[in-house]
């Protein structure tokens, strides 16, 4: 950031903080608290993710999104049918190897269709969080068939989402194909004379190298030095948005909110801290996994109802500037989910959640 730039910055939080007494006014003046970002390291890992989400809302029949991965890889598909018949999703994988070939799915899900978004979404993300499925494709050479039999048998009705996340890795090259098609036909022979829908605006299809991000702290954080901490997540400011290529046309793409990208977050931590999930950008329904020493397991966020964030205020564009900078306000009308309490490391698994609002935070603060 050149001078100019960080004068700006500058001028923008101390606005932030002489505004932030009326801004976010409250009864108890003790309540609101001054937060700042902690400084963390951003790497990119893992394999290829396959990613169908345009046109999310699909009005006639064909295929979503088409491309050959080898290797580990994770494919995610998000589709609403917006027509006036009953459909059908199927994702088909063929062998394009030469030789015998297998598809070993690792985790990983997808739930029944409904109009409830939220629901399809948080659901679907308790599945793959759980991380207890594993199945086996085997492939002759040339042969095709259903990533899961069952996608034959869901019938999605006008009006409805289907949402699905896997996690697979395979032994040579195979083509994956997501299909929207009549619910009488045979997906196999419907692929045979199916057409490439075209995308939507939001353009939110693509093959994404390093399907996973690590995210961790620079150093370790101290509850009674550090006070309260945060680490945004989407936004696009210290968590840039993925690119990619639509290879149905080789159009470089934006995975705008990073939809299908699995995160690890790391913290080390000297005494027992707290961990809070907070939504900015509206509402939000989602799930998280932890990992503590031998202990691990599914975090609902929120937990208790289906979703949370629709009641925080909207922010004033000098909040939002100074958030992204490195200072926001934990106030009373910050809306928060628990991930629990830690000592020493810690790790949560995150991916964004279909149908919800982003960016979030993640806050630290002292235990008690």
């Amino acid at each position: 950031m050149d001078f100019a730039g960080k004068f700006i910055a500058a001028m923008t939080l101390a606005a932030f903080l002489s505004f932030s007494a009326t801004a976010f006014a409250e009864p108890d003046s003790h309540a609101s608290k001054i937060m700042r970002r902690l400084p963390v390291e951003v790497i990119d890992t893992g394999g290829t993710l396959i990613f169908s989400d345009s046109p999310e809302y699909v009005d006639r029949d064909g295929i979503l999104y088409a491309d050959t991965v080898t290797g580990n890889a994770r494919i995610l598909f998000y589709h609403l049918n917006n027509s006036a018949e009953n459909k059908k999703l199927a994702v088909i994988v063929e062998n394009v190897f030469g030789l015998k070939n297998t598809v070993e799915i690792t985790r990983g899900g997808f739930t029944a269709p409904d109009k409830n978004f939220l629901l399809v979404g948080k659901s679907t993300q308790m599945m793959y969080m759980k991380n207890n499925f594993h199945d086996t494709i085997k492939l002759s050479k040339r042969e095709r068939k259903l990533f899961q039999p069952e996608m034959d048998s869901v019938v999605i009705e006008p009006g409805n989402l289907i949402y699905g996340v896997y996690d697979f890795k395979t032994k040579g090259p195979v083509k994956i194909s997501v299909l929207m098609y009549p619910e009488d036909l045979n997906p196999l022979n419907f692929l045979n004379h199916a057409k490439i829908l075209p995308k939507d605006e939001q353009k939110l299809r693509g093959t994404f190298k390093n399907m996973n991000r690590e995210i961790r702290l620079k150093r370790e954080y101290d509850p009674k030095t550090d006070g309260i901490g945060y680490v945004l997540l989407g936004g696009d400011v210290k968590d840039p948005f993925k690119k990619g290529i639509d290879a149905t046309d080789g159009s470089e793409v934006t995975n705008v909110g990073n939809y299908g990208i699995n995160y690890r977050l790391d913290f080390q931590t000297k005494a027992k801290t707290r961990f809070l999930l907070s939504p900015l950008g509206g509402t939000y329904a989602g799930v998280m996994r932890f990992i503590c020493g031998e202990k691990s397991g599914t975090i609902p966020t929120p937990e208790g109802r289906l979703y949370f964030g629709e009641k925080t205020p909207r922010e004033s564009d000098s909040v939002r500037i100074a958030r992204e900078e490195g200072l926001s306000l934990f106030t009373n009308y910050v809306e928060i989910s628990e991930l629990g309490s830690y000592s020493g490391r810690v790790s949560f698994e995150y991916s964004p959640p279909g149908a919800s609002n982003l960016p979030v935070n993640i806050v630290l603060m002292p235990a008690e």
